[in-house]
């Protein structure tokens, strides 16, 4: 795609980044010092990423008592880390229609397609980004027929480094939700999520919302909840 980053570092690189290093006694101090200042800034710069996400808000809401018709609303503020970065994904995955309705801004969509139970949207930003440019990216997809049962689930894996994560969940005014649990994969952990987390919309809707600073990457959190 024209970019000059390296998303995915080889096996060579990574030993040659853990490889021992053998230098005179005399000079022990300061090269061992330099040697190690140097690897440990190389480690953060193969695992650094494109972008990091300095906001992460995504919120589903649910439009009617059955669950047919949904609106998944998110926006991430993005800090781009490296030079000549010209696209930005997107994912999605659940059950119904994923993409009743999908809209990005800015940038337009290219590609979509299925790895395994998740699809991955590429989205062209029509622009060069470069590091330290900061961009908000709003994102809305509608499903149909996704939330039919009455046990649901909410999920955000966290693919990226993210300063701030929250995501939100609006019932109708007619089905509210009765309980729900988050859970953390990598923990395996699980906490039930008490009455500071609702509230009651002007118009009678419930929202239930959860979010944290304390965000660790390749983390899967899950919002299950009886409604």
């Amino acid at each position: 795609m024209g970019t000059t980053y390296v998303a995915n570092p080889s096996a060579a690189s990574l030993s040659a980044i853990n490889a021992p290093v053998f230098v005179p006694s005399e000079w022990a101090p300061t090269v061992l010092d330099l040697y190690h200042g140097l690897r440990q800034w190389l480690i953060r710069k193969v695992h650094t990423g494109m972008y990091e996400i300095l906001d992460y808000d995504s919120t589903l809401e649910l439009l009617d008592g059955k669950g047919k018709l949904a609106v998944f609303k998110r926006h991430q503020k993005v800090k781009f880390l490296q030079d000549n970065i010209i696209a930005f994904q997107d994912y999605a995955w659940g059950q119904g229609e994923l993409f009743a309705r999908y809209k990005v801004s800015p940038g337009t969509e290219v590609d979509r397609y299925q790895d395994g139970d998740r699809w991955n949207v590429l989205i062209s930003l029509r622009e060069t980004k470069s590091r330290g440019d900061i961009e908000d990216f709003y994102i809305e997809r509608a499903v149909r027929n996704g939330f039919n049962e009455d046990q649901e689930w909410q999920q955000v894996e966290v693919r990226h480094q993210t300063r701030r994560l929250r995501l939100a969940t609006i019932f109708p005014k007619k089905r509210h939700c009765q309980r729900a649990i988050l859970s953390q994969r990598s923990r395996n952990r699980t906490t039930v999520l008490d009455r500071e987390h609702f509230s009651e919309l002007p118009d009678g809707r419930q929202i239930l919302t959860w979010e944290t600073y304390n965000i660790t990457r390749l983390e899967i959190y899950t919002i299950r909840w009886s409604w």
